[in-house]
């Protein structure tokens, strides 16, 4: 890229940074705070942020998105934690859509993703993990069978967030059976699910309480009707386009992670400055200042590891390593400043006008979800440095 295009580029990064910040500012601690009491979905910021166009990033100018890059999505959701906010009552449909836009049809792409764009239709929901696989996606057990023109869903889906405020649903189900199948990953396939016709109809949903505000919950598919043409791709290819979205996710949430540090850092440093305690801020003590510093530093490096993942997957390279290595080192980072900011505030930090404990629960969720950090480890132990398969 030349030099003037490079500067084109950081300038309408900054302006987007700028512009998400000035939405976020409308919605502040109070805000969060009140929905945080009653577990309620922020309705008002989710329609803020769609009205905007941020949510439709990533579709194509001709579909009615923005058609951004990678790297200005990252940007987006990094600004809303950074704010105070909460990206994860949204942040799946930046990724989500994905899977369409690669992999669904002409005319599926015609009729969903402008509906997508203008806020009309929400595409929130993505369900994949079940109670006994978890993790282990090529033994979900939600089955789908092909009738005529239609297919016929049974099963059960678990922590598919945002359900109850999603339009549509993303659902990996298997069309062939596991013993009839070659390969482990063959046999799965993905379907847009309708849900403004299925609830009631063959799909109820269970909220479940968490200990953060994360609107999750159980799915039941009781003989639920799929129009076929609502298959995405190809039947028992499903495993592999969800594959395919998976770095996208890996690197937003991992922006999303970066934004929360920067906020925690931001907080912390604030709060060293202004308390006094024996005569002096305690930030001037090495014992305060030190954590934070470190936790900085984390931050930093991370981000430059988001960066590289979002530059990659921009120019259509292999990235997997990258957006995994991302979400790990952000997630680290997010974690860690959250512990020393909430550390540094002491009994403050417990309280919840100061927002520390409210966004200390949020990111904490980022060590175990969209995927462990421990199952990253396993990958890049297994598929970067090439020791022997540990599950």
């Amino acid at each position: 890229m030349a030099q003037a295009e490079l500067n084109a580029a950081n300038e309408d990064l900054a302006q987007i940074r700028e512009s998400v910040r000035a939405l976020c500012a409308k919605f502040p601690g109070e805000y969060w705070r009140a929905l945080d009491r009653e577990r309620a979905y922020p309705t008002e910021f989710v329609a803020a942020l769609t009205q905007a166009g941020f949510l439709a990033a990533l579709i194509p100018e001709e579909y009615g998105g923005s058609g951004l890059s990678m790297t200005a999505a990252a940007a987006i959701m990094e600004e809303i934690q950074a704010s105070g906010c909460n990206g994860a009552a949204c942040h799946a449909q930046m990724y989500t859509m994905g899977t369409l836009l690669r992999h669904g049809s002409a005319a599926q792409k015609a009729r969903w993703l402008p509906p997508i764009a203008s806020g009309e239709l929400r595409l929130q929901a993505f369900g994949v993990t079940e109670p006994t696989s978890g993790s282990d996606t090529l033994n979900l057990r939600t089955t789908a069978v092909r009738e005529g023109d239609h297919y016929i869903i049974n099963g059960q889906k678990i922590w598919t967030s945002r359900a109850e405020h999603s339009d549509l649903l993303l659902l990996l189900a298997r069309t062939t059976p596991r013993e009839a199948v070659t390969r482990r990953s063959d046999g799965l396939s993905v379907f847009l699910v309708d849900m403004r016709l299925a609830q009631g109809a063959g799909i109820s949903i269970n909220p479940i309480r968490t200990m953060m505000n994360h609107a999750t919950t159980e799915l039941f598919f009781d003989d639920l009707r799929v129009p076929a043409e609502n298959l995405i791709g190809e039947e028992g290819q499903g495993f592999r386009y969800i594959l395919s979205g998976m770095n996208a996710e890996r690197i937003l949430i991992a922006a999303e992670c970066i934004g929360d540090a920067k906020w925690f850092i931001a907080k912390a440093t604030g709060y060293a400055k202004e308390r006094i305690v024996f005569g002096r801020p305690i930030g001037q003590n090495q014992g305060v200042q030190f954590p934070i510093a470190r936790a900085y530093a984390q931050m930093r490096a991370a981000e430059l590891m988001v960066g590289a993942a979002a530059a990659r997957y921009e120019a259509g390279r292999e990235c997997g390593a990258e957006a995994n290595m991302a979400k790990l080192l952000a997630a680290d980072a997010s974690w860690a400043a959250a512990d020393m900011c909430l550390q540094t505030h002491g009994g403050f930090g417990f309280a919840e006008e100061f927002d520390v404990e409210r966004k200390f629960r949020e990111t904490r969720l980022y060590q175990t979800a969209p995927i462990s950090t421990n199952l990253i480890l396993s990958y890049l132990a297994e598929h970067v440095l090439g020791l022997p398969r540990s599950y």
